[in-house]
C-alpha cells in the first residue's frame, strides 16, 4: 500500500498534492457556488490579500497533517520528503505575500 512506503521521492509527491487538496478544500467550502476562475480571480484582486492568506494557511495545514501522519508511522524519509516540499512552499508563498 502507498501509505506503508519510506520513500523520499513519494513524500515530496505527497507535500505537492496535499496543499492543492487543501486548497481545493478551502474553494468548495467557502466558495462553492462560484467557479475556479471566479474564485482565483477573487483572491488575487481582493485588498489585503485576506482570502489568500487563509487559502495558503489551509493548504499548508494539509501538509502538516500529511507530516504528522507519516512521523507517527516512523516513515522518516517520506515525512522527511513531505518536510522539502513544506518549505518550498512555505518559501513560495513568503515571496508572493512580500511582492504582491
Amino acid at each position: 500500500m502507498i501509505f506503508t512506503k519510506d520513500n523520499l521521492k513519494l513524500g515530496i509527491v505527497w507535500g505537492l498534492m496535499a496543499p492543492v487538496t487543501g486548497l481545493l478544500l478551502f474553494k468548495w467550502y467557502k466558495f462553492g457556488i462560484f467557479t475556479f476562475k471566479e474564485f482565483f480571480q477573487f483572491i488575487y484582486l481582493e485588498p489585503g490579500f485576506r482570502t489568500l492568506s487563509a487559502a495558503l494557511s489551509i493548504s499548508l495545514l494539509m501538509n502538516a497533517l500529511v507530516f504528522t501522519f507519516y512521523i507517527n508511522t516512523q516513515k522518516d524519509r517520506t515525512a522527511k520528503g513531505v518536510f522539502i516540499s513544506t518549505v518550498l512552499y512555505g518559501m513560495v508563498i513568503l515571496l508572493i505575500k512580500t511582492f504582491a
